[in-house]
């Protein structure tokens, strides 16, 4: 059989003279955000969406009762509630498949079997990671954008980077399209205004990794001071982004604006001042290796370590724990270019800050599974099925998942329950943003 009657993506694993009668394991991705997530299950037969209802608690009471009020059935008592939000977990599956010739493979250089088992698997470990990651940056980048395009004049209008963020408010803990009736407060450049409409454009620009391109619309006229195209444009709700040198936005951002000690101290005041719980003792911060390095350039990292060049950090180059933080250093963090500036963004993350959803009925079969090999790993289904061709040579290897990942908001733990708690909805999460 000529090597040309394969397939192209086969022929170069066919062994011709003597190549080495087995597959080299590639480089992959390292990965983690789905590690932070708190995993439940979802019950079969509930629909494809789950809402979520976290109850808030009741104001502390400093004043004292008045004796002379302490009559008749309520004895002076006025009953309250403590208050809800929602939060809504969607469902989807996700999946992929490789073809395996049993005769044909035989020609091989090694065993195809066991190298797709392996290659489905890290696809799919790689494709849940990213899932977990986007939700996390979806929520915790939300609201914090940047004006597109300079205004002419003033305007009820401002186009703006991403409209993630501006879109909804909460109502009663329910999360509700942005209206007139349903308003918010932005900043936008030195001028706070009241956002009453969110709209996408028909044709997505943003530059922001998986961000909605847009037009805000306002109750008054912006300014054209406040629309000039790079300032921000940040939510009262919107979550903490922490910038190298407290830039007001990302376009702001140049080459010498690296990641410091204090912005990572920042990061963990704003956690502690929301009272977000830490993981086994630690906040997680999730960034790559270069932006982790730029630790190195900073003066107060170097002040720490100073006569301290045979430690760990500085033998190995690597910063594991420092200030209260476990750095997982990562290849999936977002990668973006700038007007040529490359910006990282790392996330410190507490415990709670992300929910995995797993379909019980993943992998659950109604009938015997004779005709093929079902097995869970970590709530993915590894499925190989028989042949189905005429000469019972071709199976197929695939995997699925059913789930989804949802980012649950606390804006009831406002400043009457935790004095210094912060507007935003998402708290349990920082963001931090450098070149």
């Amino acid at each position: 059989m000529g090597i040309q009657n394969f397939p192209a993506a086969l022929q170069p694993i066919i062994q011709q003279g003597f190549l080495e009668r087995e597959f080299q394991t590639g480089l992959q991705s390292r990965i983690g955000f789905r590690a932070i997530a708190d995993r439940e299950e979802i019950p079969n037969k509930v629909g494809e969406t789950v809402t979520k209802t976290r109850n808030g608690l009741k104001a502390p009471t400093t004043a004292p009762l008045n004796p002379s009020n302490n009559t008749n059935l309520d004895n002076g008592l006025t009953p309250s509630s403590w208050t809800v939000e929602q939060y809504t977990l969607s469902m989807n599956m996700y999946g992929d498949s490789i073809d395996l010739n049993m005769v044909t493979q035989g020609v091989g250089i090694a065993s195809q079997f066991m190298v797709n088992a392996q290659v489905n698997g890290v696809q799919a470990n790689q494709s849940l990671d990213r899932l977990a990651r986007d939700a996390l940056f979806n929520s915790y980048l939300g609201g914090n954008t940047r004006v597109k395009t300079t205004l002419g004049a003033p305007a009820t209008t401002v186009a703006v980077d991403d409209i993630r963020g501006f879109q909804h408010v909460l109502v009663n803990g329910v999360k509700t399209p942005i209206s007139p009736s349903a308003t918010n407060t932005v900043t936008i450049g030195a001028g706070v205004y009241t956002l009453t409409g969110a709209t996408a454009d028909g044709s997505n620009t943003s530059t922001t990794p998986n961000g909605i391109s847009g037009t805000l619309t306002l109750s008054a006229n912006v300014s054209v001071s406040d629309g000039t195209t790079g300032n921000g444009v940040v939510a009262a709700t919107a979550p903490s982004v922490i910038r190298a040198n407290s830039k007001a936005s990302t376009s702001g951002l140049i080459a010498t604006d690296l990641l410091t000690m204090q912005q990572v101290l920042n990061a963990v005041a704003q956690l502690r001042a929301n009272n977000v719980p830490t993981i086994n003792g630690k906040y997680h911060c999730y960034l790559d290796d270069y932006h982790l390095l730029e630790l190195f350039q900073d003066g107060d990292f170097k002040l720490l370590y100073r006569g301290a060049y045979g430690s760990e950090t500085y033998r190995n180059g690597q910063v594991i724990e420092l200030l209260g933080v476990l750095f997982i250093p990562t290849n999936e963090a977002y990668q973006q270019k700038l007007s040529g500036v490359s910006v990282r963004r790392a996330i410190v993350c507490g415990q709670g800050a992300l929910i995995e959803g797993d379909f019980a009925s993943t992998g659950y079969s109604e009938i015997g599974d004779g005709d093929s090999i079902k097995s869970m790993v970590d709530g993915v289904c590894m499925v190989t099925r028989e042949p189905l061709d005429r000469l019972q040579q071709i199976i197929a290897q695939s995997w699925y998942w059913i789930g989804g990942f949802a980012v649950p908001t606390d804006v009831t733990a406002n400043t009457n329950i935790i004095p210094t708690a912060s507007n935003s909805y998402f708290k349990r999460a920082v963001v931090l943003e450098s070149a």
